[in-house]
């Protein structure tokens, strides 16, 4: 009789077999729900990851995170406030039909459309005032004032037919409409379950290697583990650090490895007089909201020991952080190095805001979005408690969280973000919120430095890279040194997959079955 690690064996070997063999189905185990297949819908990566497969954007990003053409092939300023795109010639969308430039202008305006209804893509569009189109093949934007960062925004607008511009989320997830223009067709989508592909033969890059591909939602570490071990998926990716260390062990399997631009942080309600979960440990109100003076923000930083995070919850598979992007990234602030475990200080900055007795709170967090995100969740707590701070630990699947959090149900909460710059970072997490401008879509702890957003403005409005960086620089200088979020670590993706497969591990985090490549 086989034993249960025997049988897993024997499943790992039969899958490789079958592969070598050319079977052209490939099964990824996805660590975070896909929530909805609307392109212009919700904006976190999970959706986003499988989005990329069915359709595409103006610009592409390589495994480095460096933009690069997408559907435009090319792109320059004009002058000033004049932005043109050329598009590339012979790009069908999966029916058929010719992308031209109206699909363009058509998914730009669907994306401001449906801000007003809880879209989170309109942020990404806000730069442009005018939008036509010359031609079917060129697009021109027009900006209010000099604005840099169009081709990064544009990243982010999937481009749909503009006969589905009026098309509602429940069309798309259902797959009605859900027709784009990338190296996959879509095949059926069980929300909570799994994505089914199929290759679009008429692809205008390289084809993909597999006929038919099922992104298949296991957010448990266990069970992700378990279908790769067994032969239920070929590839997984979020690989818990203890079972990554156990995998490299392996010969049936291979892990790529590599730091992404993802950090860790916690968002402090900066905001409103009581925020939510933040009381005095006999459970009454506090007179105040604790997270409005520096001091608490400073003490909570000392007292979270960043290198015992990296050490001993995340076994190395991390960097202690100080910015809230990697020290590869375009604007990390190299004179700003992590902050040092200091139990001492933290009680003595606490004593000085008047919380010598500390007080409670209750910190939030996924458990089932980020590498050992609940693990992390409860060793902080432990760290606050040393110091005076009584911490109650609410974790959700990712789902229901980012819905919450976004909703202000947390005043301590956790979130991991990516991002090409750290301007663009700033923008979106630490800018004063202003829906016309497109700044603070997610600084829910609404932290607001009007020098930061004047920054900003000026970085945004420049095409002198250099400058641009002094700036962003100088605006992530004043926002960390303000204690706007508690950086916790920047996360190293890991992928793993049955030995016969490569992948290149990639910046962004995503995982593209069409980058997957059978030996």
């Amino acid at each position: 009789m086989l034993t249960t690690l025997s049988r897993m064996a024997l499943g790992a070997i039969l899958g490789a077999l079958s592969v070598c063999a050319g079977a052209a189905d490939l099964r990824i185990g996805m660590s975070a729900d896909i929530t909805s297949l609307d392109p212009h819908h919700i904006n976190i990566a999970p959706n986003n990851n499988a989005l990329w497969h069915v359709f595409e954007a103006l610009t592409h990003v390589d495994a480095d995170a460096r933009l690069v053409p997408g559907l435009a092939e090319s792109w320059r300023a004009v002058d000033g406030t004049t932005w043109e795109f050329k598009l590339r010639r012979g790009v069908k969308f999966h029916d058929g039909a010719d992308l031209v430039a109206d699909d363009v202008l058509a998914s730009i305006e669907r994306a401001r459309r449906l801000e007003a209804g809880g879209g989170q893509f309109g942020s990404f569009v806000k730069a442009i005032k005018d939008a036509r189109a010359p031609d079917a093949h060129t697009l021109r934007f027009v900006t209010e004032k000099p604005y840099a960062m169009l081709p990064y925004d544009l990243n982010s607008i999937f481009v749909i037919a503009r006969k589905a511009a009026l098309a509602s989320t429940e069309d798309f997830n259902g797959g009605k409409v859900t027709i784009g223009t990338g190296p996959f067709k879509l095949a059926s989508f069980k929300r909570g379950d799994r994505v089914e592909l199929v290759r679009n033969d008429a692809y205008w890059g390289p084809k993909a290697p597999w006929d038919k591909v099922l992104l298949r939602v296991l957010p448990s570490d266990p069970a992700r583990i378990a279908a790769l071990l067994s032969g239920d998926v070929d590839m997984i990716d979020n690989i818990p650090t203890a079972d990554a260390a156990r995998l490299k062990g392996n010969q049936a399997f291979r892990l790529a490895q590599k730091v992404s631009w993802r950090t860790l942080f916690f968002h402090l309600d900066q905001g409103r007089d009581n925020p939510p979960g933040v009381t005095g440990k006999d459970g009454k109100p506090l007179a105040k909201n604790p997270f409005k003076d520096l001091r608490v923000r400073q003490a909570i930083s000392k007292a979270i020991n960043r290198a015992a995070l990296v050490d001993r919850v995340m076994e190395g598979s991390a960097l202690p952080a100080s910015n809230i992007v990697a020290p590869p990234v375009f604007g990390h602030v190299k004179a700003i190095v992590p902050e040092p475990f200091d139990a001492d200080g933290a009680r003595k900055l606490l004593a000085e805001a008047g919380y010598a007795d500390g007080f409670a709170l209750v910190l939030a967090a996924p458990n089932n979005r980020y590498v050992n995100d609940d693990q992390i969740a409860q060793a902080v707590a432990q760290m606050l408690a040393r110091v005076g701070i009584q911490v109650k630990v609410e974790t959700y699947p990712a789902a229901t969280y980012f819905t919450k959090a976004r909703n202000g149900d947390f005043a301590f909460a956790m979130l991991g973000w990516g991002s090409f710059s750290g301007d663009l970072a700033l923008r979106a997490l630490l800018a004063t919120p202003n829906a016309d401008k497109g700044y603070g879509s997610w600084n829910w702890g609404k932290h607001s430095l009007p020098r930061v957003d004047q920054l900003l403005d000026t970085g945004f409005a420049s095409t002198d890279e250099k400058k641009r960086e002094t700036l962003a620089v100088e605006a992530g200088t004043l926002a960390l040194r303000n204690v706007g979020v508690i950086p916790l670590h920047h996360q190293l993706a890991t992928w793993a997959m049955r030995k016969n497969l490569q992948y290149q591990a990639r910046t962004d985090e995503y995982t593209f079955a069409q980058f997957v490549k059978p030996d």
